[in-house]
């Protein structure tokens, strides 16, 4: 019975000792108290935080000024900043969530136009190589003309304007590397439709002489001489000092050898343009 006891009193021990480890790792898990503070102290603590290069400390801060005061000025200015610090530690789509969230509840706020560029330079900053999906590129694209639409007198819609031309010679690059991966392969009619895109869509963009040349190859080498003859034509025409120009002259030339019986389609097309 002694020993009953002794192995009932340890037991109740053992008990009392798990119960308290129990406590304090609940106690040790358990979130901060919640502490309310002044608008000013937090939103200028969030400010620090950016100065200092702690952005998402910041982005926490400025999300804390609309959770304790969301009826406050401050709190407004806080949504806006919240956007602004994930995009300087580019957290992209962070930034995006929040300045959507801005502009949805504030369409008329004097900073409007600053949250519209924010998000297409959110979309610019992401834009991958030519060899890679474009949806991002599309989607910057699309932001940009949207600044350039709606704030046309700002100081952001000339930067806006700036960062559409590189935009739309990028997407007309990734139509290059789609037509030339088809040229190689002989994939001629699939070739021509992406070259075409590119003159017809892309048409202040870099890649146009080199897209005319490749339209002169393409067409050659299925026998449409018009269309080649066309290409060759406007490629002359618009863009004499271009390599890409060069290369086809240089090409026609090594197709046409005056003691040869055939000249080869591409030497006639030039011969009947030039």
């Amino acid at each position: 019975m002694k020993d009953q006891g002794r192995i009932t009193s340890s037991a109740r021990k053992c008990l009392c000792v798990i119960a308290l480890m129990t406590l304090l790792s609940a106690c040790a898990d358990a979130p901060p108290e919640y502490v309310e503070r002044q608008v000013d102290e937090i939103y200028n603590k969030a400010v620090d935080q950016l100065e200092q290069k702690e952005f998402l400390a910041a982005a926490e801060l400025f999300e804390e000024v609309e959770r304790q005061h969301p009826y406050s000025v401050w709190a407004v200015k806080a949504q806006l900043m919240t956007g602004f610090a994930h995009y300087q530690n580019n957290s992209y789509p962070e930034a995006i969530i929040a300045l959507d969230r801005f502009i949805q509840l504030h369409p008329a706020n004097r900073d409007i136009a600053y949250a519209y560029y924010l998000k297409a330079l959110c979309y610019y900053e992401q834009i991958s190589a030519v060899t890679r999906d474009q949806k991002t590129t599309e989607q910057a694209l699309e932001m940009l003309q949207v600044v350039m639409r709606r704030f046309p007198r700002s100081n952001f819609a000339r930067d806006a304007r700036l960062k559409i031309d590189l935009t739309r010679d990028h997407l007309a690059g990734k139509e290059m590397d789609i037509g030339r991966y088809y040229l190689e392969r002989k994939h001629y009619l699939a070739a021509i439709n992406r070259f075409r895109q590119v003159v017809e869509e892309f048409q202040t963009t870099s890649h146009v002489p080199e897209a005319l040349h490749r339209l002169v190859e393409a067409y050659t080498a299925i026998g449409i001489v018009d269309e080649a003859q066309k290409s060759a034509a406007v490629l002359g025409h618009n863009y004499p000092g271009s390599g890409w120009y060069m290369d086809s002259y240089s090409l026609a030339e090594g197709s046409t050898n005056p003691d040869a019986e055939d000249k080869g389609i591409l030497g006639l097309v030039w011969g009947w343009i030039f």
